[in-house]
């Protein structure tokens, strides 16, 4: 049996910063998944409520890649009052080939964070105003700060808004970008006011009650949802769907089970068969995007398992590049 190369953490950290080659990537993958030809089952998800956890797991083939990667991604939501964090997980790539196991990539979920910011990214640079400089983050934890990063990589973002439940975590967000990132940012307490004057609003949050309502946006406004990934999540009030002028989901199928999408079919303001372009047409030219600079839009972001074989793709590929990881023989 071939060897199995271990990247840990730090191995993966140093390959796959969430720079622009990051954005493209993910962004190819949704145009890849597009075109008809990626085989993705649907997600397996498993939810410990006693622990206020879930477990997903995603995969997907794409042709043309010699790997394809299944991922194992835990969150539980309890676990910084213990220390801990609330991400963790591993992938696994095997040949696209034989099947046979090829590396254990131990990132404890930093590849999915970074595939995650990236596809906020891609959503907005397809989506948003280009000229759209002020961005109000809905949550506090890793992935309110890595969506901005990613955003800034994109657009002209000059004004950073960060509304948490916890304020004193939206103050140190709010502190880390001007220190980091050297552009305008406030906590602010009022969640209205901050949506009121953002470009583009970004939720982030495990809600299961929507925080952020329909009567809130306005003409020229993106929003990106991407913290509804199980049956019971929901952040964004179901009108929202009705007020925008194009609603893009990553995968209708996924949205419609674990997505925004849900929340609106359930509420009944969206019909169940009603088919929406999804973010890889919109990105190949299949379907169109924002018509105007006052049309609303919004992009429903669930997580692709081809989001997960491509960014564990270009982990492996960097990795080998750098010389990073070590080799391990299973029958050693």
């Amino acid at each position: 049996m071939p060897k199995i190369k271990i990247l840990t953490q730090a191995d993966l950290t140093k390959a796959v910063p969430l720079d622009l080659a990051a954005v493209d990537c993910v962004e190819n993958a949704f145009a890849a998944l597009a075109g008809g030809k990626v085989v993705m089952p649907p997600i397996l998800s498993l939810a410990i409520r006693e622990a206020n956890g879930e477990v997903d797991v995603k995969t997907a083939y794409v042709p043309g890649f010699d790997s394809f990667a299944i991922k194992v991604s835990p969150g539980f939501f309890d676990n910084p009052k213990i220390g801990l964090p609330s991400t963790s997980g591993l992938m696994m790539a095997f040949s696209a080939k034989t099947g046979v196991l090829e590396a254990l990539l131990l990132d404890n979920g930093y590849l999915t964070d970074v595939r995650t910011a990236a596809a906020g990214a891609v959503a907005a640079r397809h989506l948003a105003r280009e000229d759209a400089a002020t961005v109000c983050v809905m949550g506090a934890g890793m992935q309110a700060r890595l969506q901005l990063d990613a955003l800034m990589l994109v657009l002209p973002i000059t004004r950073a808004l960060i509304w948490a439940r916890d304020p004193e975590k939206a103050e140190a967000l709010a502190a880390r970008i001007r220190s980091e990132k050297g552009i305008e940012a406030e906590a602010v307490s009022d969640a209205e006011r901050a949506v009121g004057a953002a470009d583009i609003v970004v939720t982030t949050t495990p809600a299961t009650e929507p925080v952020l309502k329909a009567d809130w946006l306005a003409p020229g406004q993106h929003v990106t949802a991407m913290g509804s990934d199980q049956h019971a999540k929901n952040e964004i009030e179901p009108a929202c769907l009705t007020r925008a002028d194009l609603y893009v989901p990553d995968r209708q199928s996924q949205t419609a089970e674990l997505g925004e999408l849900r929340s609106a079919i359930a509420a009944g303001v969206v019909p169940a068969n009603e088919r929406f372009a999804e973010l890889g047409e919109i990105i190949t030219g299949a379907a169109g995007g924002r018509n105007s600079p006052q049309a609303i839009t919004i992009a429903d972001l669930t997580g692709t398992g081809v989001q997960d074989t491509a960014i564990a793709t270009l982990a492996l590929k960097r990795a080998g590049e750098m010389g990073l990881g070590v080799t391990f023989d299973s029958e050693a």
